[in-house]
């Protein structure tokens, strides 16, 4: 039996998920770790891991919009990507705050929210927690007044509309382009995606021990494949016969258009799924990349007879991961985004909020780890002293304000 173009995107989720969930359970792929082995041990191991899967994902947009086998602008309600990476109104304050709490929030929580799903399909039972303080934080901000009234009301002033310069987008090549005054940003996109994907590889690459490290490149590799392969799911040919079907719809599909993986806003989308009746107008792209991710996880666990079951042992370790979940939850919705979400999904467009997503999300995570660390090691210092010593460490303030003697 054929299926329609609908259900073949779900499906195409479910089996892109399943490889990404498998192969993070096979490779530990976490930027939360990978951000952990950075500020602890000094080990860019999976750091460039990430990192070559940014670079996959800018270079192989590039070359597919080049070649126009892909429409970025194929949204039912949206002028650009679902979620509108490349809008051109560039609210700066929610990539900084969001990217700023989730990274906070993944840190409380022992990873993002691929990381939660990796871990619910090997039998962590912890994650269950977190990713449904993920969902309700998520539904709050996404599916609520909560937004509004916390966030865009102070924000929208302070954002910046480049239609006003005669900018349509946010992605790099446009602006560049628009404040240039020469070439096109097609032309412009071209170049930015090359050079900045050069730059990536030639770091990344410069490691003799990342070169040998099977783990880490499959990891990098595979992330960035199935980035480029979700947009060509969904807006490719596919996705503009999806988006042709959707028209004669009595009841379009939620959420549909051209997007790639990312991991917070689909929490919400299961919760209106379940609250719908598990109607399949509200079952959408990411929300199959979700669920594709926890069974193939579980899947591998099983496989490789590695399915361990895990929950709290202390109370604080339980609050920790609560509110680690509702801040990711809150702060991905915030940021538009996640470590996948803009880290990946958002810099393969080149839009420059999910640039300052991502290092805000790194940022906010480093942070949290240093504080941590130092109150472990200082039991009695104050939190003020704490925060103050770790701001030296990060060289935001100078060194003559240090409190506390160095890790």
């Amino acid at each position: 039996m054929e299926l329609d173009a609908f259900s073949t995107v779900l499906l195409w989720g479910l089996v892109l998920g399943a490889v990404f969930g498998a192969v993070a359970a096979k490779t530990n792929f976490c930027v939360m770790g990978a951000v952990s082995d950075m500020v602890n041990i000094g080990d860019l191991g999976r750091f460039r891991s990430w990192l070559l899967a940014i670079a996959l994902g800018i270079s192989a947009v590039a070359v597919l919009e080049a070649l126009s086998l892909v429409d970025m602008s194929l949204t039912v309600d949206n002028e650009t990507s679902n979620p509108p990476y490349r809008m051109p109104m560039f609210v700066w304050p929610r990539y900084l705050l969001g990217g700023f709490l989730f990274g906070i929030g993944m840190t409380l929580g022992s990873g993002c929210g691929n990381k939660t799903a990796v871990r619910l399909g090997a039998g962590n039972l912890k994650s269950i927690v977190v990713l449904l303080c993920i969902a309700a934080g998520a539904y709050a901000m996404l599916l609520t007044d909560a937004f509004y009234l916390l966030f865009f009301q102070w924000m929208q002033p302070l954002a910046i509309d480049f239609t006003l310069m005669d900018i349509e987008s946010q992605d790099l090549g446009a602006l560049a382009a628009g404040l240039s005054g020469a070439g096109e940003p097609a032309t412009w996109r071209w170049l930015l995606a090359a050079l900045l994907s050069l730059l990536l590889l030639g770091w990344v690459f410069k490691s003799r021990a990342f070169r040998r490290d099977i783990d880490n490149l499959a990891a990098g590799l595979v992330a960035g494949v199935l980035i480029v392969g979700a947009w060509y799911v969904t807006a490719g040919p596919l996705g503009q016969t999806l988006l042709e079907e959707v028209d004669f719809m009595d009841q379009r599909p939620y959420a549909v258009g051209a997007q790639s993986l990312t991991f917070i806003a689909p929490t919400a989308h299961a919760v209106q799924y379940v609250e719908q009746g598990f109607s399949m107008t509200y079952a959408t792209f990411g929300l199959a990349v979700l669920v594709g991710v926890i069974l193939g996880s579980f899947l591998y666990a099983l496989v490789r007879g590695e399915i361990r079951l895990e929950w709290f042992r202390r109370l604080d370790d339980f609050i920790n991961h609560v509110v680690g979940g509702l801040l990711m939850g809150v702060g991905g919705i915030l940021a538009m985004g996640c470590t996948v979400g803009q880290g990946m999904t958002g810099t393969s467009t080149l839009a420059l909020g999910s640039f300052l997503a991502a290092a805000s999300i790194v940022f906010g995570s480093a942070l949290t780890m240093k504080f941590r660390y130092y109150r472990l090691l200082y039991e009695d210092a104050s939190s003020v002293a704490t925060l103050v010593t770790v701001l030296v460490d990060f060289r935001i303030l100078p060194a003559r304000f240090r409190k506390l003697e160095p890790l």
